[in-house]
């Protein structure tokens, strides 16, 4: 699967974003191991709180259906800015050598990875008898 098919997914994925409040969509698509791909878009709440993003809402969809390998997740926003803390500790719990591409809406892309988002990441591997 190409970035740019990535991209595609994801940009038709924020544009099903619920974001009333701060008017910022943002969609991602995961690619797993097997193939598969998980889309999320980012769902906002008059509390804030129970927000939930993009990236997390299409991690947590994939291992909700069994899937908890990853190779690669496309965020598309306006900005083109990186994932929240939150995301990225998610995506290192799974897959921090996933590779990350970031695009704006304008067609600028970058790529990254988790590790280099989050370099000293807390990981199940600290954990006492981590049966990861």
């Amino acid at each position: 699967m190409t970035h740019d098919q990535l991209i595609a997914d994801a940009t038709a994925a924020r544009e099903r974003a619920y974001a009333p409040y701060s008017q910022f969509k943002v969609g991602a698509v995961l690619l797993g191991k097997s193939g598969r791909l998980y889309t999320g878009c980012n769902v906002e709440n008059a509390a804030y709180g129970p927000s939930m993003c993009a990236e997390r809402t299409a991690i947590f969809k994939a291992v909700s259906e069994g899937e908890r390998e990853f190779e690669t997740i496309a965020v598309v926003t306006e900005n083109g800015v990186s994932p929240c803390g939150t995301c990225r500790q998610v995506m290192i719990e799974f897959a921090p050598d996933m590779t990350i591409v970031i695009a704006d809406t304008q067609g600028n892309i970058r790529l990254t990875t988790v590790r280099d988002l989050l370099p000293d990441g807390f990981t199940p591997d600290q954990l006492p008898q981590s049966d990861r």
